[in-house]
């Protein structure tokens, strides 16, 4: 029977190490993931991160983040229970060690969807093994395109973005990605993402 080259295997990866995927906001981290776990099913665990932002419209507790008040925050974050944290716009994110440790447990490979900021603190923690992806955008031009196309930030959050997605930038240059894949076609870059999990060891 005729397969499609580009159809992946529905295997489990080779590579078991969790997957840990970074880039600017809004160069389409989130639906490049969701097209994976889509794509197989009972195979990954996105490790959902805890938040002091509140909620835009349609995010779900528990789905798109763990909702938390500043203080449920410093709380875990004083008894070490995140394995990377960071605080953008005044408001903070972290991936807790629990949520990791859950999906872990179901046998699924953890996948993190986390700002550079929290990259640089796992890289540096010997117990955390993981393969690192950099999402990139073609150019900075089309990324503020698309945060403007999102609506849901104002001008000084957009401007605020784009100055951190400078810097992010150049650390991924800078700094050993497992891999880096360019998202100037949502279709092109699933495909390449698909083939890098699911390739060699």
């Amino acid at each position: 029977m005729y397969k499609d080259p580009l159809t992946p295997s529905p295997a489990a990866p080779q590579d078991l190490r969790h997957i840990v995927v970074s880039g600017p906001s809004g160069v389409g981290k989130g639906t490049l993931i969701q097209k994976l776990l889509d794509a197989h099913p009972n195979t990954f665990g996105l490790a959902v991160s805890h938040t002091t932002r509140k909620p835009r419209p349609g995010e779900v507790h528990g789905v798109a983040y763990f909702f938390v008040s500043p203080s449920e925050f410093s709380s875990l974050l004083s008894q070490g229970e995140f394995v990377e944290y960071a605080c953008f716009n005044g408001k903070y994110y972290g991936t807790s060690k629990q949520t990791i440790d859950e999906q872990a447990s179901k046998g699924l490979v953890v996948m993190l969807d986390i700002e550079v900021e929290g990259v640089k603190q796992m890289k540096e923690n010997p117990s955390i093994e993981a393969r690192y992806i950099f999402i990139k955008p073609p150019s900075l031009e089309v990324l503020e395109a698309r945060l403007r196309g999102r609506g849901t930030e104002n001008e000084e959050d957009i401007q605020r973005r784009l100055a951190r997605a400078k810097v992010e930038l150049e650390y991924a240059d800078s700094q050993s990605n497992d891999k880096i894949i360019v998202n100037d076609n949502i279709e092109k870059a699933y495909h390449e993402l698909d083939a890098f999990v699911f390739g060699p060891v």
